[in-house]
């Protein structure tokens, strides 16, 4: 018996009618078109946040103790680096995702499930990649801003690999039921709890808290998506290694070709105007010597090509 898909399609078919609809009522910011919408949902946010969730942030903080917060954000972010490991390995960085299984196997073993994090202490760093971050790594723009209800700030490109992302989750499928809603609802307090500070300075400090919110998270979004950098050419740049001179002559610093007395054209790593400079061994002692070589004549290595 096939399973009865028309729920799906009638959800699926108002989505897009609601942002059709949406998309009529454009502001002048290209990254936020659907502002309207948006603004909306961030007031119901932050009124369930008002309401509910900042106060149980506040009281997980002030009751529990602090050796209880870490053990709790250690056990929930083991189970986020098997994901992290997966995208990692699925946008082509195979060292940093090796690395995020290792400390999933040291913690969940030595660390007494995921309660102590002693892969950091043995000098693996933590990375967190989910697959918005895969996309954009492929190539897939980020497309307009969105606030989700309830999950906050978002794009259409992050929002589409949550269904990915949820159902990567291993916690997901924790079993009974029960266990499973109270050990997301800890997950979510504490999680609140870690920014209670900063979002307190933020209410304090910002005059508009959602253009605050906004800009801060796509800046922040598109330097997790490019590892720090501000496009996707700088992160080429810096996976492949640009071969400018300067690099070359570095690399080969220790080359017993590159002394004083060798040939200009000996060395892998001299630079384009050291013909003009250094003295070429001559055939014979009244062997003319050859005019510096022009510019035109140089092989330039720019910086802008990456080297293969």
């Amino acid at each position: 018996m096939k399973p009865n898909r028309a729920p799906t399609w009638r959800v699926s078919a108002a989505a897009l009618v609601a942002i059709a609809t949406l998309s009529g009522c454009a502001t002048n910011n290209p990254r936020d078109p659907l502002e309207p919408f948006n603004r909306t949902m961030f007031k119901f946010n932050d009124t369930i946040d008002q309401a509910a969730l900042k106060p149980a942030a506040k009281a997980y903080k002030t009751v529990l103790p602090s050796f209880v917060q870490t053990g709790v954000n250690n056990f929930f972010g083991n189970l986020s680096d098997v994901w992290t490991g997966a995208n990692n390995l699925m946008q082509g960085k195979g060292e940093q995702g090796m690395s995020d299984w290792t400390r999933v196997a040291l913690n969940s073993t030595f660390g007494i499930g995921g309660l102590f994090d002693i892969a950091s202490e043995a000098g693996l760093k933590k990375h967190n990649e989910d697959f918005g971050q895969t996309l954009g790594y492929w190539g897939v723009p980020s497309g307009p801003y969105l606030m989700l209800p309830l999950l906050g700030p978002s794009t259409v490109r992050d929002t589409s690999g949550l269904p990915v992302d949820m159902a990567a989750n291993g916690w997901s499928y924790v079993d009974p039921a029960s266990t499973r809603n109270i050990g997301t609802a800890i997950r979510v307090i504490d999680a609140r709890a870690n920014i209670l500070d900063a979002s307190n300075l933020m209410e304090e400090a910002a005059l508009d808290r959602y253009e605050f919110i906004r800009d801060g998270f796509l800046q922040r979004r598109q330097g997790q998506v490019f590892d720090g950098e501000s496009s996707r050419k700088a992160l080429k740049e810096a996976n492949d290694g640009p071969a400018d001179a300067k690099s070359i002559r570095a690399a080969y610093a220790d080359d017993d070709s590159a002394s004083p007395g060798a040939s200009p054209g000996a060395s892998p790593g001299a630079s384009p105007g050291a013909a003009a400079t250094a003295t070429a061994p001559a055939a014979t002692p009244s062997a003319p010597v050859a005019p510096p070589a022009t510019p035109a004549a140089a092989p330039a290595v720019s910086s802008e090509t990456p080297s293969k």
